[in-house]
């Protein structure tokens, strides 16, 4: 029977246009409503009707003449969508530009950074205005953050030294990450805290007492996730040289170890030089001066922290120190190991990184 009713456009795909329909068509990170323009038009240039492909694909007999419409008219640019009309925006380039560069380059009078409110009044735009452009811009002066570069002069020997010591231990070796958590104070609030309930927070008093003082000292087998401690009410090389015993014994003998740790003044004395003489099997490995951030003790430090310190109660030392030593039980009875990912280079490159894009602040 001979087909009646409105001939089709004639559609040609160029080998171009059919690879580019392709990429549309097979990239996950495309559109969906893209990638069903892609495979209307493939279909039809395989010649099938409109009736055809809208019932392969599911979708309207209308919608695959719309496609094959446009895509005859105006090629693949056809496929995408048209601006859609709405109001005209309130906002200029140059408003946008001026925005920003008060942004970037200057501050209030009354403050060390600008807030919504305050910029503006200042540039004459709404506060909803200056936050979409901030947001657009990813700036955020309410917030800041925290830096220090190392100016040790064997930066990178110690950052390939450590790093290679996570990601490639030496056989028959234990690597642990050495460091002391001083000055840990116990704190008690001058009155009883109130309890979360339904509607109100856990409150408590803004005020504390002090109960003294204590000092832990750490070695976290980051390939295991457990950890030797040790508590002491001072921090000397004398209770440095106690922990290192504590260490030599927990670890087999027939193993190497290899320790971690920063340059504090009481792991270089000479009573340390001597204990490591006795010892050949000790060998230590210190991070960059400034870069605490290679050892991962110091992470788990601040789960200590979080988990137990920080809102706890301890009416004594005594009662903070038996905290501490059961939240080191329970940590070792279900340890997690502390996987560290980045490669040397990758370190060196990322601070290379942040020196170039500092290197004009002028500071």
């Amino acid at each position: 029977m001979a087909r009646t009713g409105r001939p089709l456009p004639v559609l040609e795909l160029s080998e171009a246009e059919r690879e580019e329909l392709g990429r549309w068509e097979r990239r996950r990170k495309t559109a969906q409503a893209l990638a069903l323009r892609a495979r209307i038009i493939l279909r039809c240039a395989q010649g099938r009707s409109n009736a055809e492909v809208a019932q392969l694909l599911g979708v309207a007999r209308p919608t695959v003449g719309k496609w094959r419409r446009r895509f005859v008219e105006r090629g693949v640019e056809g496929l995408l969508d048209e601006p859609r009309p709405g109001r005209p925006r309130t906002v200029s380039d140059e408003d946008v530009e001026r925005m920003i560069v008060a942004t970037l380059e200057s501050q209030p009078a009354d403050a060390t950074h600008w807030s919504t409110r305050s910029l503006a009044k200042a540039c004459g735009l709404s506060r909803s205005s200056v936050h979409r452009i901030w947001h657009a811009f990813a700036l955020r002066p309410h917030r800041t953050e925290t830096f220090k570069l190392s100016k040790d002069p064997l930066f990178i020997e110690k950052v390939r030294d450590i790093v290679g010591l996570y990601l490639n231990p030496p056989d028959r070796a234990l690597v642990l990450c050495v460091d002391e958590k001083s000055q840990i104070q116990a704190l008690d609030r001058t009155q009883p805290l109130l309890p979360m309930r339904p509607g109100q927070i856990e409150r408590r008093t803004h005020d504390y007492v002090r109960h003294g003082t204590t000092s832990l000292f750490a070695a976290l087998d980051a390939k295991a996730g457990t950890v030797i401690g040790q508590l002491h009410r001072r921090h000397r090389t004398i209770e440095f040289r106690k922990f290192l015993d504590t260490i030599d014994a927990a670890v087999p003998s027939d193993l190497d170890i290899h320790l971690i740790l920063d340059n504090y003044g009481t792991h270089k004395t000479p009573l340390i030089h001597r204990w490591l003489a006795r010892h050949p099997r000790v060998s230590l490995h210190f991070t960059p001066t400034g870069a605490s951030w290679l050892n991962l003790v110091e992470r788990w430090f601040g789960i200590l922290t979080d988990k137990q310190i920080r809102r706890g109660a301890h009416p004594s030392r005594r009662a903070l120190e038996t905290v501490i030593r059961q939240y080191i039980v329970r940590s070792n009875a279900d340890p997690r190991p502390f996987v560290w990912t980045k490669t040397a280079d990758e370190i060196l490159a990322s601070v290379a990184r942040f020196c170039h894009r500092i290197s004009g602040t002028g500071h």
